[in-house]
């Protein structure tokens, strides 16, 4: 039984900054939806497989009514990932947050907002111009390790637009050109983007903790490794714009300036 003078909770709830990642509905289409977010899952278990994610619902026409939500709720859960908000915007929003009995989150709205209304260019503007401060982490020696990269390199040549995804299965990636606000690009082995990279980049998706991200011109959203990831407030604004690689060392990733002195 609970002491009459034991006053401390039975709970401790803090606020701080957790790892949701934001999904924005681009259809209603569940079985199609479901059918990507599971062939996601499945190429990075590590960062995808039961993943909290906020619904963006903020890119229809029309807000869905709460049957279709919850069936896409329900496809989601099944493709291998666990919705748990929806992002903050209108007052449909709100009313459909509270039929499904789902909090609001506004953090992810406000970022999407910036993009969609000034587009890419006032994006790139918005972001720091490249910044001669010595980086923030020394850069190692070490050369990129290839360890669960079998195969020969996959090269793709043109810029990988906002919306698309290229995906190298069991192999090093080489972007020649750049990845666009919006874009994923995903290996199993190292990403090497030869331009700038303004969406996200994941290497050793399927859990090799040695492949490594470089690039000439870092402005991402999100960069991983092995399912440990950054997103774009975490990242030192000093590295914005300069050539940048990425790796993970006990667990922890860390990001230094190529051009270091």
């Amino acid at each position: 039984m609970r002491s009459a003078l034991d006053f401390e909770p039975a709970g401790e709830l803090k606020i701080g900054q957790v790892g949701i990642a934001n999904l924005r509905i681009r259809s209603l289409d569940v079985e199609r939806l479901a059918t990507e977010m599971k062939d996601r899952v499945q190429r990075a278990p590590n960062l995808f497989s039961r993943a909290a994610v906020v619904l963006d619902f903020g890119g229809l026409a029309e807000m869905p009514d709460t049957a279709t939500a919850r069936s896409l709720i329900e496809g989601l859960r099944g493709a291998g990932v666990l919705p748990v908000a929806l992002a903050y915007g209108t007052p449909e929003t709100e009313r459909l947050a509270e039929a499904l009995q789902l909090p609001l989150l506004a953090k992810f709205r406000a970022q999407y907002e910036r993009v969609d209304s000034a587009g890419r260019t006032a994006t790139a503007a918005a972001e720091p111009a490249p910044s001669p401060a010595r980086a923030t982490e020394a850069v190692p020696a070490a050369a990129p390790p290839r360890e669960d990269a079998h195969g020969p390199g996959m090269v793709h040549l043109p810029l990988v637009r906002s919306g698309q995804q290229v995906y190298a299965d069991n192999r090093d990636l080489t972007v020649l050109t750049g990845v666009g606000a919006g874009a994923e690009v995903i290996s199993d082995g190292s990403v090497h983007i030869y331009g700038p990279l303004r969406g996200r980049a994941l290497a050793g998706a399927k859990g090799n903790e040695n492949a490594r991200i470089f690039c000439r011109e870092f402005h991402a959203e999100l960069v991983a490794i092995a399912g440990h990831y950054r997103v774009l407030e975490d990242i030192p604004a000093e590295l914005r714009g300069r050539p940048v690689q990425v790796w993970l060392n006990e667990g922890q990733i860390h990001l230094a300036a190529l051009d270091a002195p």
